[in-house]
């Protein structure tokens, strides 16, 4: 993911880029977004930029020493691999730490292999445009023309190879057996692909839901057209031609190659190693490699699909892949043909990156500077923050001179318009991760400085972000290059927010799943529900251990709580709240979440319907209490108010998923 993708995760907010070469396109074929915003008042500001270091070895290897070594004590991370090249010179190549803790192996750039997660989706996507320049894929027809199952129909419009690309195929997010530690718990692709099926949240083309299981269609098509394992097929087409003599995407990884592999950390380098990484659908994230190797394929690129004599792509198709396809306004970096844009200082990066558990990668191309830069990191600490300094700090001390630009003076009233709670388009909907949303949503907030607030968003220094208008609905990270971009309905409206990873928005939530709503609601409704079984122990208590003391004697019109009421409440407290400690608890160790999880979930399922059946009884005991004659208005309220907790969470249990399906996640 992007870097600011990696800040809002890291606030908790969110359940997982030199002008490339232009081609013409159909733009009639292209996924179409909300027009974009002209920032034309944004005016650079003349000024002299600082010196640009030299792009040499010495003084690459300078940099990167002073780097790499403070970044893996910083952030617990046992070893990473790193390669500059440019014009098709290794300007730097270098291993840091170690591939393995316990047995002091050193990273090695030439042979460590590396886990290389979703950066698998661009070899995945010459794959396809391989198959489509020999005219047997069509990238604008119905994926289904190609699949032996069926993408089940939704809004009337098919998904296409395109939308795919550009991850506009609207897929929720599915996360059964998406990281497999076992081998023989590993499915098949095809397998995977039917029993994982999404839902279909937006219409294909519109609004992009970053989606591995799309990628994974497209692997299993390659698959099914060539005549190959997907596996094979990259070998034999891609790895070999390139002489990528250490690269894989089969998992496990093939014994000739097992003993390269470097182990994987969790949350602590003091944890015993993860062990091998699958990751389901293979197309989306299998991929195992060496810096050499993503160096010869970054090579590949910038020569125009061709190294050594040896031929992927035709320069015309690698020209068409990184055109931009889709994006929310053309002030922010694009998503091309599986390829995204990453914008610093002039320079137009294209590439991807890719996360596991303990992985995180980068691989970017420059094209204009013909560079290729990759990175790598074996330990869990590489994400959130390591990764995201490598391409600041190089485009910074290489290519300095950020563009300056104007901040407008808008009144803060006309800024409002983006005010509101928001959660990303890329979500579980229909499985128990829905849960997950509510904690997940961001507030985008204008102060009456016409600064714009988005949820606990901070930059690399820890610093919260401040965003500051540079056009209309266009706003800039007031001490950086990020940008937000807020998309208008045909009503005008604000009602998504895009930033500068172009494969994810975040969508504005209705009031109702609006967290402050549901959290002030079911947080009082279970504190309430905690009333009754408290008042209920201690009367228990007073039985048990005061028996000789006298009875307390009840008012006049004053009723007890009936049974099932009180049974209602035990069910939620206990259900509702063994969830909170559970997923508090595990932290950083609880994802991804595996099958396991799945005989807890029909638990869980339970437990929510023994609740949801005795808060009938709830219900009805808080509305005919009113037509009990002689009650007192305080008893009336207390049974009303237990009824209506119930209620309440039985409202919050269904819609939020706690009670639904128990074996997909």
């Amino acid at each position: 993911m992007h870097r600011l993708l990696f800040s809002i995760l890291a606030a908790g907010l969110l359940p997982v880029s030199a002008g490339g070469a232009q081609a013409p396109q159909k733009t009639s074929q292209l996924p179409t977004a909300t027009p974009a915003a002209q920032p034309a008042e944004a005016k650079a500001v003349p000024g002299v930029p600082p010196q640009a270091h030299p792009l040499e070895p010495a003084d690459l290897q300078a940099f990167f020493d002073g780097v790499f070594p403070l970044q893996l004590e910083r952030s617990d991370v046992a070893g990473a691999s790193v390669l500059v090249m440019q014009n098709g010179n290794v300007l730097f190549r270098k291993g840091y730490g170690f591939a393995d803790l316990t047995a002091k192996k050193a990273v090695d750039p030439d042979s460590t292999v590396f886990r290389l997660a979703s950066i698998s989706k661009l070899f995945t996507w010459v794959s396809v445009m391989q198959l489509e320049e020999q005219g047997k894929l069509d990238l604008d027809t119905d994926v289904n023309r190609y699949l032996d199952f069926r993408i089940q129909p939704a809004f009337n419009k098919p998904v296409t190879l395109r939308n795919l690309m550009t991850h506009t195929g609207g897929f929720e997010e599915v996360l059964d057996d998406i990281i497999v530690l076992d081998p023989k718990k590993q499915p098949t692709l095809r397998d995977d692909l039917i029993d994982n099926q999404p839902r279909r949240l937006f219409p294909p083309g519109v609004i992009p839901a970053y989606s591995n299981y799309g990628v994974g269609v497209a692997s299993y098509i390659v698959q099914r057209i060539s005549g190959e394992p997907f596996e094979q097929y990259v070998q034999d087409h891609i790895f070999t031609p390139l002489g990528m003599t250490h690269s894989s995407f089969y998992q496990p990884i093939q014994k000739s190659l097992a003993g390269f592999v470097s182990e994987g950390y969790r949350s602590s380098t003091l944890k015993p190693a993860v062990g091998f990484e699958m990751l389901n659908p293979v197309g989306a994230g299998g991929l195992s490699s060496t810096a050499a190797d993503m160096g010869r394929f970054g090579q590949a690129l910038l020569n125009g699909g061709e190294l050594d004599g040896k031929r992927i792509l035709r320069p015309e198709t690698l020209a068409l892949m990184w055109t931009p396809q889709f994006r929310a306004s053309d002030q922010l970096p694009p998503i091309c043909m599986g390829f995204y844009q990453d914008w610093r200082n002039g320079l137009r990066w294209i590439g991807h990156e890719g996360d596991l558990i303990a992985f995180h990668s980068l691989f970017f191309v420059e094209p204009t500077q013909k560079i290729v830069l990759f990175v790598s990191y074996n330990s869990a600490g590489g994400g959130s923050q390591p990764r995201p300094e490598i391409i600041d700090f190089f485009s910074d001390r290489n290519f300095p001179g950020a563009p300056r630009v104007e901040f407008l003076k808008t009144p803060a009233n006309q800024l409002k318009a983006i005010d509101g709670t928001y959660q990303t388009t890329r979500r579980a909907d229909s499985t128990k991760l829905r849960l997950m949303n509510v904690f997940d949503q961001a507030r985008a907030r204008v102060d009456k400085d016409g600064v714009l607030h988005l949820g606990e968003v901070k930059d690399l220094r820890g610093h919260p972000i401040q965003w500051k208008p540079i056009g209309k609905d266009l706003w800039q990270n007031e001490d950086g290059q990020q940008r937000v971009f807020g998309i208008r309905d045909d009503g005008g409206r604000v009602v998504r927010i895009a930033f500068d990873f172009p494969g994810i928005q975040l969508e504005r939530v209705p009031w109702y799943e609006d967290s402050r709503f549901v959290g002030w609601t079911a947080g009082s409704s279970l504190g309430i529900l905690a009333l009754v079984v408290l008042a209920t122990l201690i009367r228990l208590g007073r039985r048990i251990f005061l028996r000789r003391r006298p009875r307390l004697e009840l008012q006049p019109g004053t009723i007890r709580l009936t049974l099932g009421p009180r049974i209602a409440a035990f069910c939620w407290v206990i259900l509702l709240g063994t969830i909170l400690i559970f997923f508090v608890s595990q932290g950083d160790d609880l994802m991804p979440p595996t099958p396991a999880w799945f005989k807890w979930f029909v638990l869980m399922n339970w437990a929510a319907g023994i609740a949801i059946f005795f808060s009938i009884f709830a219900v009805a005991a808080g509305i005919r209490i009113w037509w009990r004659e002689e009650t007192r208005r305080i008893t009336k309220i207390k049974f009303s108010l237990a009824g209506l907790s119930c209620l309440v969470l039985c409202w919050f249990s269904i819609v939020w998923r706690v009670i639904g399906p128990a074996h997909r996640i």
